[in-house]
């Protein structure tokens, strides 16, 4: 027996917005069965986006089915009680409940599936599994909620009731949506420019897609009641200058800072959590910041509380993140790095960029032509759980963390109609690729051993070319393995993303040496540009709420070097 819980929340990009449901108090209950279910990741969306450009004469549209988790037929049922004062009249008329009050609370038995039930998400899903197969829909083999038609030219992913359909032709987004139909109540949008909180702008003709989060990060900061700072932050967390040309490098010293209340662990844990899902979709900038705030939850002191701020200030100042995928040959390129020592307690961190693009000319040859470089379709920033012997043993270990995290990838881009040859993966360490290519042999510990014979064997099956490059080229790898100075930081973004704050960056940056710019422009409302209309040297300081119509394609333009030179002379 259990518990009625009314949930209200707002739901902007749904049809009905101002949400009220009665879910199940589904911590009283306990089911025996397996209660899990698959949804798409993250990883798989944006290798479905990157397939969609690719493909001549795909187009993608998305499908949400309402009240999914209602209505699933249940062979075990379950029991549940609501106060009789908390009814709505017109229900207790209604159902002339009155007579069925017992202690104050009407029993309910519960035959069909409800949100809150923790086997309803399952019971769900296999209901929806059971009904595409008469038309033709399965889930592919090995990638979680990756469907496709065993004949029709349409492929999906889908996330809880949320679907992102690629199609080549619109008689086959009809056909799958029809066949939803039959069973659901499904909102349909074919421009497919929202999804999983992304917003889409798709440019068919030139083979273009660009997703973003508008707004995401103004909601978080405005949650957390965090304000912008007065001077803009570029670098999302400290960085220690390390000692150039010393034969010894110290590690910092162990600062003593005072411990900080459970209540603060739990503001830590929620921005996090907040902020995570955003790193992982778009901003990948921010991943090491958040590795090391994760890493101080247990035992957070004020030395924590205050990277926080910092990382929170980065937040607020690089608010309106876009990545860019371009038409590529849908080949997948891995850049490999590791930094040895520079975690907490002698630990190193592991760094990975996968992107798709041209497929490699002469794999055979040592270094691959470079490619065109893409937007991300996956990062990695973590720290490594043992403890490094080496630089060496450090960046074997990145390699075998980076050719991990490939293999699904490759698997999901091969059922998506997609083959790959191998993987190029760059590493700037020379003894690395000498072991993974088995061209030298070195005595190794037992924590490296595992993961050498791992890469060595994929090596051997064909599934990787692992090369080695300069380090100065390594550039993506490096940025996500390590702390950098805030230059860093900018030149990054300027490579990789498509935003707008980064050409007001640059504006703000020359201003400062401009005898008509005053050193602060939130101190003097009048030189505020988004106060002062006469100052036309773009939107910097604004909100990104501004029309995206009158944003640039590239972050650094004539139009803004012309208006700079302009207002400084």
């Amino acid at each position: 027996m259990t518990y009625g819980w009314k949930q209200c929340t707002l739901r902007p990009t749904k049809e009905e917005v101002h949400r009220v449901r009665l879910t199940v108090g589904g911590d009283r209950l306990d089911y025996p069965g397996d209660a899990s279910s698959q949804c798409a990741s993250i990883i798989t969306t944006k290798i479905l986006l990157n397939s969609v450009i690719s493909t001549p004469s795909a187009h993608f549209g998305t499908a949400d089915i309402t009240a999914f988790y209602y209505g699933t037929p249940m062979e075990r049922y379950e029991y549940m009680r609501i106060k009789y004062d908390e009814i709505p009249q017109n229900i207790v008329d209604a159902y002339n409940l009155k007579p069925l009050v017992h202690d104050g609370h009407i029993y309910m038995e519960i035959r069909k599936g409800m949100p809150g039930l923790k086997q309803a998400g399952r019971l769900a899903n296999e209901r929806l599994v059971n009904h595409l197969a008469k038309y033709g829909y399965a889930p592919v083999a090995q990638t979680p909620s990756l469907w496709r038609h065993h004949t029709r030219l349409v492929a999906f992913t889908l996330v809880v009731d949320d679907f992102g359909i690629k199609y080549e032709g619109k008689q086959h987004f009809d056909h799958l949506i029809s066949a939803i139909s039959d069973l659901y109540d499904v909102t349909v949008d074919k421009t497919g420019t929202k999804y999983l909180g992304l917003t889409i702008k798709w440019d068919y003709k030139n083979g273009v897609c660009e997703i973003s989060m508008p707004e995401y990060v103004e909601t978080a900061l405005h949650k957390f009641q965090h304000n912008r700072p007065r001077k803009r932050q570029d670098a999302p967390h400290p960085w220690i200058q390390p000692t150039y040309g010393s034969k010894i490098q110290y590690a910092p010293n162990d600062i003593k800072s005072p411990s900080l209340p459970a209540t603060a662990k739990k503001r830590i844990q929620q921005i996090v959590g907040t902020f995570i899902y955003y790193a992982v979709a778009l901003d990948f900038t921010m991943l090491v910041a958040i590795g090391s705030l994760a890493s101080q939850t247990n035992n957070p002191t004020e030395q924590t509380m205050s990277e926080l701020v910092w990382f929170l200030d980065y937040c607020a100042s690089n608010p309106d993140t876009t990545i860019r995928f371009i038409r590529s040959d849908m080949h997948l390129w891995a850049s490999s790095d590791a930094s040895y020592l520079s975690a907490p307690q002698a630990k190193s961190r592991a760094g990975g960029y996968f992107f798709l693009s041209s497929k490699p000319t002469q794999t055979s040859r040592k270094t691959p032509k470079t490619p065109p470089l893409n937007g991300p379709i996956h990062t990695i920033s973590k720290i490594i759980k043992a403890v490094m012997s080496s630089a060496m043993e450090a960046e074997v270990g990145a390699t075998f963390i980076n050719a991990r995290e490939a293999c699904p990838i490759r698997v999901a881009l091969e059922e998506l109609g997609h083959p790959q040859g191998p993987t190029p993966m760059e590493v700037d360490n020379s003894a690395a690729v000498g072991f993974a290519n088995g061209t030298i042999k070195h005595k190794r510990s037992k924590a490296i051993d595992m993961r050498f014979h791992w890469v060595r064997d994929r090596v051997r099956q064909g599934q990787f070319h692992i090369y080695w490059i300069p380090g100065k080229q390594n550039e993506m790898a490096d940025y996500l393995s390590k702390h950098h100075p805030t230059s860093h930081h900018r030149y990054i973004r300027q490579k990789v993303f498509q935003t707008q704050h980064l050409a007001n960056i640059v504006v703000s940056l020359l201003l400062q040496g401009c005898d008509k710019s005053s050193p602060s422009p939130s101190r003097n409302p009048s030189r505020n540009p988004s106060q002062n209309p006469s100052w036309n040297f773009g939107r910097a300081y604004q909100s990104p709420s501004t029309n995206d119509n009158d944003r640039p394609l590239y972050p650094f333009t004539h139009k803004y070097v012309q208006t700079v030179e302009t207002v400084c002379t």
